[in-house]
């Protein structure tokens, strides 16, 4: 006897038995946990590990026809080709958005829920974030160069600033956001943030999603100042606060695309700011950022995400004065498998149940 409710596509909601749950992801599959989830729910599992030899992603049409067969649930960062999935009724992205997702069938069936793993990237992007502003502040890529020559710089040869009573700016104060604050926080930052809509109470500044336990600020209570809005006029009201480290840790949408460029570089140029992007490389005008860093407007940057990826060879990002990049790398740590594993398994069991599923994505912001 089923304690569940059946689903719009015929299934029990109180059972997986008659599922196929197919993971596309870029590690090798856990038998541990598949074997536990397979049982608990009498699942069919699937694992693909996405990294090829060469160290580069598979895409899901490397995958033959047998692998799709008859798959309900999957769990993938890439769209697959619409026709390869004719019965998949549930979706659970690996990334905190979906923005390679708007325009497929299946994104835009409304009946199929979406999901995401937003707040598993948070601890080590806000490592990234805070480790390549302290890399700048204390000038630590001009002194590894200069242990290539042996070459000892007289300590009163170059300034320095420590972070204390300096201001990050958070444009999006989501997980990644919330961490990003609580490590500025420690080493006596200011903290304003801005968000999309208005967090005008306490019960507002909450965050209900997947949280790692003893990081970020589930309670929205570190920032000293909250903005909000949708307009570029908001986003420059914001920008304009007097700032000295700036975060981007937004989704990419049409709404904030090149949501920085040459007009925000000039208002962050006031105070000479540092930017930290690990978003999207479309949130940022790259040719204006360049222009930006070379004439000293802004002190640096560093950018873990560009448009396109891989960055070509002859960008002139790569010549850029005072920029770090890494190739999307960021939220790369040995304990994200794990954590994945944790937010997926919940919305199965939700999922099994016919209960609310946790990180459901919204249809219109992309995330």
């Amino acid at each position: 006897m089923s304690d569940g409710h059946t689903t719009e596509t015929g299934h029990e909601a109180g059972s997986l038995s008659n599922d196929i749950l197919l993971l596309f992801l870029p590690f090798p599959e856990r038998p541990e946990w598949t074997e536990r989830l397979s049982k608990r729910h009498d699942l069919r599992i699937r694992w693909v590990n996405t990294i090829k030899g060469d160290g580069s992603f598979a895409d899901t049409t490397d995958l033959g026809p047998e692998i799709w067969a008859d798959v309900t649930l999957l769990c993938s960062f890439i769209p697959p080709p619409v026709e390869l999935t004719p019965k998949v009724r549930f979706v659970h992205l690996p990334s905190a958005g979906a923005d390679r997702w708007p325009g497929h069938p299946m994104y835009e069936d409304k009946n199929i829920p979406f999901c995401t793993t937003n707040g598993i990237h948070a601890p080590q992007i806000a490592e990234w974030v805070i480790g390549a502003w302290l890399s700048h502040q204390h000038h630590f890529p001009k002194y590894q160069e200069h242990m290539k020559t042996g070459f000892w710089e007289g300590p009163f040869k170059t300034d320095f600033q420590d972070s204390t009573s300096l201001r990050i700016g958070i444009l999006g104060y989501g997980a990644i956001g919330r961490q990003c604050a609580r490590l500025a926080s420690a080493l006596g930052m200011e903290v304003y943030a801005f968000t999309r809509t208005e967090r005008a109470t306490s019960e507002s500044r909450r965050d209900d999603s997947y949280c790692v336990p003893g990081t970020g600020d589930p309670d929205g209570a570190l920032p000293a100042r909250w903005f909000h809005g949708s307009t570029p006029e908001a986003v420059d009201t914001f920008l304009g606060s007097g700032l000295d480290l700036v975060v981007l840790s937004l989704p990419l949408t049409a709404q904030t695309r090149r949501v920085l460029g040459a007009p925000q570089l000039a208002l962050l140029g006031r105070r000479r700011a540092f930017v930290a992007n690990v978003g999207r490389g479309g949130l940022v005008d790259q040719e204006a950022l360049a222009d930006s860093l070379e004439r000293g407007e802004i002190r640096g940057a560093a950018l873990d995400v560009t448009d396109p990826e891989p960055l070509p060879p002859d960008s002139p990002l790569w010549r850029a004065r005072n920029l770090l990049i890494t190739p999307h790398v960021s939220w790369r740590a040995d304990r994200l498998a794990d954590r994945l594993l944790d937010v997926f398994e919940v919305n199965l069991g939700r999922l099994a149940k016919g209960r609310p599923l946790i990180n459901v994505v919204n249809r219109e912001l992309h995330y």
